[in-house]
């Protein structure tokens, strides 16, 4: 295991708003960004579009992350072959992962309901995480509040999993 390097994950999926209920369907992408702990740099960053296999990427879906149908068509991979490539660009069980909130389950429900094993074992909430090192107890803090309270610029457009996923990057060498 690494521990010197951890690998910054965010997803996005289908999505939509009916009478002001957001719902999530596929990933439709996969955003990544390596940070060398030791190093306090962000040494690696990566995108990928993944292609639903039965849901749609809807105009509310389009309007909140910049994903159009049409990139999805022409740039998007089944998402087995994301995973072997995050696999092959980033390590697989011999990394640790994280995200803001916990994209680990949902990644992980999407590869048992299409037969493709989990490319990490190790996992690292890091919502949960900056609620315990800054002692916040009774409400959710999202990603872009605690990096701003951080001092830390957001840089790019939010609900884009490569943006994100930097973003988040950054934030990380902070709390780690």
């Amino acid at each position: 295991m690494n521990h010197n390097r951890i690998v910054c994950l965010d997803l996005e999926m289908c999505c939509w708003n009916q009478d002001g209920v957001g719902t999530t369907g596929e990933i439709i992408e996969v955003g990544l960004a390596e940070v060398d702990v030791l190093k306090g740099e962000i040494v690696k960053r990566a995108q990928y579009y993944v292609k639903p296999e039965t849901d749609e990427v809807s105009l509310f879906c389009s309007e909140l992350t910049g994903i159009t149908p049409r990139k999805i068509e022409k740039q998007g991979r089944p998402l087995e072959a994301v995973i072997q490539s995050m696999i092959k660009n980033f390590g697989g069980a011999n990394k640790i992962y994280a995200s803001w909130g916990r994209d680990d389950l949902i990644l992980q429900k999407e590869c048992e309901q299409k037969g493709i094993a989990m490319p990490f074992k190790e996992f690292i909430n890091l919502a949960t995480l900056y609620r315990v090192q800054n002692r916040v107890k009774d409400k959710r803090v999202g990603h872009r509040e605690a990096q701003e309270k951080a001092g830390i610029d957001w840089e790019g457009r939010q609900h884009s999993g490569y943006v994100d996923a930097y973003n988040l990057a950054k934030l990380a060498l902070t709390m780690l």
